[in-house]
């Protein structure tokens, strides 16, 4: 439960720092969503962001990351991972070329899934990240001893 809430975070954390990246190449809000969704069409097969969405019964107005399985989000965290680092290392400018790097990464991290027997397209969706979290705010924390509800004098 934890491992996943933390893969969550950094992922968030790693497309924070793509979009800035990438916004100081000359792309927008916009095309920042159509390089992440084409990304996720290589990534899951063809079926992009609006289409996972929608195969794995995600509301509308939440982010698909929310719902993936731990090894889906590592492996959307490898390509914008390497998509940041090559963004910055050949100096790409404009979307046309930021998208061609990010579908290319994606595809590649895709193979080694497929390779290995795991099509992410094909996996069920995890519990809503959100619930994780509350459910884990709720828990006492390691090496903290239990609450206990104080008696109330008769």
């Amino acid at each position: 439960m934890e491992n996943n809430i933390q893969k969550i975070s950094k992922f968030g954390l790693d497309e924070v720092k793509l979009s800035e990246n990438i916004y100081q190449r000359g792309v927008d809000d916009k095309g920042f969503g159509r390089i992440r969704s084409k990304g996720d069409g290589a990534l899951f097969g063809g079926f992009n962001t609006a289409n996972m969405k929608s195969k794995l019964n995600v509301p509308k107005n939440r982010a698909l990351a929310d719902f993936l399985p731990t090894v889906t989000i590592t492996a959307k965290n490898l390509a914008t991972e390497i998509t940041n680092h090559n963004v910055k290392q050949k100096n790409l400018q404009g979307e046309t070329n930021i998208t061609h790097e990010h579908i290319e990464n994606n595809s590649s991290v895709r193979g080694l899934l497929v390779e290995r027997g795991i099509k992410p397209e094909n996996l069920p969706a995890s519990e809503d990240i959100k619930k994780l979290e509350r459910k884990t705010n709720r828990l006492p924390q390691e090496n903290e001893p239990p609450k206990l509800k104080a008696k109330k004098n008769d």
